[in-house]
């Protein structure tokens, strides 16, 4: 079927355009969260350092070992290099990430008494920490709005036409003139999401998008309906209507694993 590609003639028709996606990708994945698994702001800071080059299943998998190692910045601080090399090295580029870890931890122990700090200039003076793994500890840990801007944000953002730029910082800068602060940190979970489920980089399924009527990217990937549904990922995948069920209703990740189910990335 033919479609139409959106125009925004002005910024207040690209505000409500915008928006308008915002709000259906909610109805969409009412469920979208962070995708890390944690318990405290220390957890999340160390998996999201970890979550770099690599899956947030794969993180998932190591943090429990990790975190009973070392369940705090001080125990992390004193760690074996060697020991906790090893046990994050299924993560990959695991030496890197020791030696972020480390500097982070003993950061948090000489600056911080050990705690996370809740503000952006603290936490991106942390080794190894970058506006993106700060903006998700805000969002996530301190209900602090922030922009995440990981490669999924970023592609969508310019398929969606909320940006042209590429690089994250002038990104989030477009992005974040366009909502409202308190919409920042569902937007991004929102937009990571529809990036891993049906908005793929290489071949997005456009026939089975829920706001291709407000896309001006339409066609760049699959448009017919039965063949883009085929491309769908995770819950949305044909055969997973059980887990997209349980996951409308409610049910934590934690429940979902404990049930058996793997879930996403």
């Amino acid at each position: 079927m033919a479609q139409n590609t959106p125009v925004d003639k002005t910024l207040i028709g690209k505000k409500r355009r915008v928006r308008r996606i915002n709000r259906i990708l909610g109805e969409t994945f009412p469920y979208a969260v962070a995708e890390l698994d944690f318990e405290n702001p220390f957890e999340l800071l160390v998996a999201t350092v970890l979550s770099a080059q690599t899956t947030d299943v794969r993180v998932n998998q190591t943090t429990p070992r990790l975190f009973a190692r070392y369940p705090d910045a001080f125990a992390m601080a004193a760690a074996d290099e060697q020991e906790l090399a090893e046990l994050i090295r299924p993560t990959g580029f695991y030496q890197a990430k020791t030696r972020a870890l480390l500097g982070l931890s003993n950061a948090l122990v000489e600056h911080h008494d050990g705690e996370v700090p809740d503000s952006l200039q603290e936490l991106v003076q942390l080794p190894g920490v970058g506006r993106k793994t700060a903006f998700v500890v805000l969002g996530n840990a301190f209900g602090k709005p922030g922009l995440t801007v990981d490669t999924h944000f970023g592609r969508l953002a310019r398929r969606l036409g909320m940006t042209e730029e590429t690089d994250p910082v002038k990104v989030e800068r477009d992005v974040a003139e366009l909502f409202e602060p308190k919409d920042w940190t569902d937007l991004s979970h929102r937009l990571i999401y529809h990036g891993r489920r049906i908005c793929h980089s290489r071949r997005p399924a456009c026939g089975a998008c829920p706001v291709a009527q407000l896309c001006p990217s339409y066609g760049t990937g699959e448009t017919d309906p039965e063949e883009a549904k085929k491309l769908l990922k995770y819950e949305l995948a044909p055969g997973r209507e059980d887990l997209l069920e349980k996951l409308r209703a409610g049910w934590t990740r934690r429940q979902l694993r404990e049930e058996g189910y793997t879930l996403s990335a």
